[in-house]
């Protein structure tokens, strides 16, 4: 049996996993820690210096500015944790990096699976179709709630291409204010905001007279929830590292 403490249960995603948690037999959430204190059927605390249940793994889906705090959690309590949370900042990364050290740390900017498959896609695409003078351009659209701007999950997918090419490519996310060609070597990342759309993800190569376009479309923030459990219960039997979602499945 996995014990989880939810970190930001009182959200869309923590109640999502909330739910599911509760048709697995093999795992239950012991405590949730968030600012609003909603009442759920766990003990719920206002933050981590307050939580006093001990768990085998914490999951994250909060907000940039309290992922410290809870690395600070994590470390002295040598809790692992999984840190669902995007838009973090340089010092936050090192942080991260410092605890992982010390602690079992698994860091995505998407828990899908679908996801962390087509990272691996992108990658693999961009060794063959660069070199034939295709393009790259990434699409990310979102729900209208959504604070930042371009995704995570976008910019971990540039992020991959670039990686598998050797560093070679700028990005570009605005176009309006300059009049001159596309550069052979950057990568286009575009944001659109509406309605409640839960993510969707489209990299297209576009080479002469033919388009390859790579999507990945979430119907539901249940996907994400799924990763995210499945990854805790990886990450509870790890010793001190930083992981990432290859790990989990690997």
């Amino acid at each position: 049996m996995t014990n989880i403490i939810m970190h930001g249960c009182g959200g869309k995603m923590g109640r999502v996993i909330a739910d599911l948690v509760k048709q697995d037999t093999n795992c239950r959430i012991v405590a949730g820690i968030d600012p609003a204190k909603p009442e759920l059927d766990f003990p719920v605390f206002a933050s981590p210096a307050e939580c006093d249940i001990h768990a085998d793994v914490i999951i994250d889906f909060s907000t940039a500015s309290a992922v410290p705090a809870l690395l600070d959690f994590s470390q002295q309590q040598n809790i692992p944790v999984v840190i669902c949370t995007t838009a973090l900042s340089e010092e936050t990364l090192a942080k991260l990096k410092e605890t992982a050290k010390s602690v079992a740390v698994l860091r995505s900017a998407n828990m899908s699976i679908g996801i962390n498959l087509l990272l691996d896609l992108v990658q693999r695409a961009a060794n063959i179709l660069y070199d034939a003078n295709f393009d790259i351009e990434i699409i990310e659209k979102h729900h209208n709630q959504k604070i930042d701007a371009p995704s995570g999950t976008a910019m971990a997918l540039a992020d991959a291409i670039n990686e598998a090419m050797d560093e070679k490519f700028h990005y570009v996310y605005d176009r309006s204010e300059k009049r001159e060609k596309r550069e052979r070597t950057e990568i286009g990342i575009h944001a659109i905001r509406g309605g409640n759309i839960v993510g969707e993800h489209d990299v297209l190569f576009a080479g002469r007279d033919e388009v390859i376009t790579l999507s990945h479309h979430a119907s539901s923030r249940e996907v994400f929830a799924v990763g995210a459990v499945k990854a805790a219960k990886f990450l509870a039997e790890q010793p001190a590292g930083l992981y990432t979602m290859k790990d989990v499945l690997a």
